[in-house]
This record gives C-alpha cells, structure tokens and sequence, in this order.
C-alpha cells in the first residue's frame, strides 16, 4: 500500500485535514507522479483510521463548515518505521505494452518492426527533453530532482532496449514474413483444390 504509507510520512511533521494532505503531496513527488485524487485520498484515511495508523478528530471553524484533522498515531509511525526501511521487492513482473506491441510487430516482418521501434525511439527522445526541462525547472526541489532522474534513467534504459529489439526481434520479424506467403500459397492451393472438387462433384451430379 504505497500510497498509505506516503500519507503517514506526510502526517509525521504535523495533523492535517485531507485538501491540505493532498497538496502536500503532489508537492513533494512534483509532476512525475500524477495528482492525488481527493476521493481516494479520503478513501486512505478512513482505512488508516480504522486499523489504528491515524487519529482523527473535528475542528469547528466559525466561517466555513467542520474539517476533520487528522494526526499519526504511535502505531502508525511504526508502521511507516518497518515499511520505509525495507526494501522494495518488484512483484508485478514487466508488464509494458511496449512487448506487446513488439510481438504484433514480429508477426507483422521486418519493416513493421522497424516502424515501430523508429516511431518509439523519437517518443522517447522527446521524452527526455520534456524531463530535462522539469529537471531543471525543480532543481531547489530534492526528491522531486530524484524522481525525475529516476524516469530519465528509466527511459534511457528504454532506449538501449529499443536497440536490443532490433539486434534479436530482426531475424526473428524477417523469418516470420518469409513463411507468411507460404502459409498463404497452401491455403490458395487449398482453396483451389476445393473448387475443384466441387466442380468436379456439379459436373457428376449434372451427369
């Protein structure tokens, strides 16, 4: 649940009401990450509430309606504590539509393959553009800097693999277009061979 865990983190330093929650957030992992949606921001909280991480309380205010403030409990921080010190192990696999779209490719022969790793390359480069730009535009800003260089080392990875598809998926693309016209030769003459049967089976039934 990292999303559980990175609201704890936001409540060490002081209680907060969800729209303050959620614009301390987006702040700090800045624009790599997408909003937080409010909903389901609000969603976390209940469930953090309800097994003990987070205590929550209402604050009248005089001009504007009753927040709900919400602060870390002593359980809480010692689950942030164990989750933040160990490490993360992937468990999803790569699940990239990229591979996908690399096996339509392979089917297709060599010059869909080559289309596509051409087209993906330039999105990609223009990809690092944009994240050198927002590089730049956040340096004052620490772990926004680093969440950045992690997606421009991830998408320069991205690239060095685009050359390991042409290098391996080539022959590969190539041998898989020199058997489409045979598997397309024996299904005409399959065709062909049925015509004839029928034909043949008209002619003695007409006889």
């Amino acid at each position: 649940m990292p999303l559980h865990h990175a609201v704890l983190a936001l409540l060490t330093r002081r209680p907060n009401h969800g729209y303050e929650l959620k614009a301390r957030f987006e702040e700090a992992v800045g624009p790599q990450w997408g909003g937080l949606n409010i909903g389901h921001l609000y969603q976390i909280l209940e469930r953090l509430v309800r097994d003990g991480y987070v205590s929550r309380s209402q604050v009248t205010q005089t001009d504007r309606p009753d927040k709900n403030l919400y602060t870390l409990t002593e359980a809480g921080e010692a689950e942030l504590h164990s989750w933040a010190t160990t490490a993360w192990v992937r468990v999803g696999g790569f699940r990239d539509e990229l591979f996908l779209k690399l096996l339509g490719a392979v089917a297709l022969g060599p010059q869909a393959l080559t289309t596509l790793i051409d087209s993906q390359r330039q999105t990609y480069l223009s990809e690092l553009a944009g994240l050198a730009q927002q590089r730049r535009a956040h340096a004052d800003e620490p772990l926004v800097a680093v969440l950045i260089d992690a997606a421009i080392a991830h998408t320069k990875a991205d690239l060095g693999l685009l050359d390991s598809a042409a290098q391996h998926l080539g022959p590969l693309a190539t041998a898989q277009s020199a058997q489409a016209p045979e598997r397309s030769h024996a299904q005409g003459d399959t065709d062909e061979a049925d015509g004839h049967g029928r034909m043949r089976g008209d002619r003695t039934e007409s006889a």
